[in-house]
């Protein structure tokens, strides 16, 4: 599962406001602010799904290991999924 923390970090690494990514997942604003608050507000599991979507098109890859969890942008990516 992502963490708010991975997407926010997706979301810098592509330079996305959150009405961006919002727009983008075709999810309401406020349950996107819900998915990347701190408090483990809940989510419903098709917005979840929805932004892993929309981040994943856009060249983002998450990351999770026994050291802990990330995000990497694959090169090139992010311009094409903009145009």
């Amino acid at each position: 599962m992502i963490t708010s923390r991975q997407v926010r970090a997706a979301r810098a690494l592509l330079n996305w406001t959150q009405e961006m990514l919002a727009d983008e997942a075709l999810v309401a604003l406020t349950a996107l602010k819900r998915l990347e608050s701190e408090n483990n507000l809940p989510v419903r599991e098709d917005t979840r799904h929805q932004v892993v979507k929309a981040l994943e098109g856009a060249g983002i890859v998450f990351l999770d290991s026994e050291r802990g969890e990330g995000v990497m942008l694959v090169r090139g990516a992010a311009e094409k999924s903009r145009k």
